[in-house]
């Protein structure tokens, strides 16, 4: 077995490389988040199997970063590459807790995970290529609403002057009347 890597800086998750993918393989990035994955998961305290995918080869299909995982498994799979084996380690606050978990799993269980990365793509509906589309569109309209925002900031502003000259017009007028109804009354 390879290294063991710890993934949270607290020991709450560690990564042991069983295999590693190919040199070229890919791995998860911010436009390929859906994975798919074969695992085993079991107790470490007594080994005992409590689910896994190779019983019926299936493949376990989430998207990272949505929350539809245990955080062991969001922080570990964004490391690896298409094809790597790891053997995950996550303690009890990065896995299920006391909340959520299984009836099969104590809540405060350490679990062991063996996870191959079969796949990662895009999430449905988009390519790389939409993806890195709609992220440029998204930036675009950042843009333009800093653009937008910064021109009604500037009219607002020259209102404001405006309003403050116009002001003064008007008071300068009134001070005028005054002194001139001043002057008159002398002269009379």
């Amino acid at each position: 077995m390879g290294e063991v890597i710890d993934l949270s800086g607290d020991g709450g998750v560690l990564k042991t490389i069983v295999q590693r993918g190919k040199s070229n393989a890919i791995g998860p990035t911010e436009s390929l988040t859906v994975v798919d994955v074969h695992y085993e998961g079991v107790l470490a305290e007594s080994g005992k199997v409590f689910d896994t995918t190779h019983e019926d080869n299936s493949v376990f299909t989430f998207e990272l970063g949505a929350g539809t995982v245990i955080k062991s498994w969001d922080l570990a799979l964004r490391t690896m590459k298409v094809g790597e084996v790891a053997k995950i380690t996550c303690k009890p606050e990065y896995a299920y807790g006391s909340a959520g978990s299984p009836p099969e799993i104590p809540p405060d269980a350490t679990l062991i995970f063996e996870v191959e990365l079969v796949a990662c793509r895009p999430r449905k509906g988009a390519t790389i290529g939409s993806v890195s589309d709609e992220k440029a569109r998204l930036e675009e309209l950042k843009r333009q609403r800093e653009t937008a925002a910064a021109l009604k900031d500037d009219e607002k502003k020259k209102r404001e002057e405006a309003k403050a000259a116009a002001a003064a017009r008007v008071q300068a007028k009134l001070d005028a009347k005054k002194n001139l109804g001043k002057g008159r009354g002398k002269g009379k």
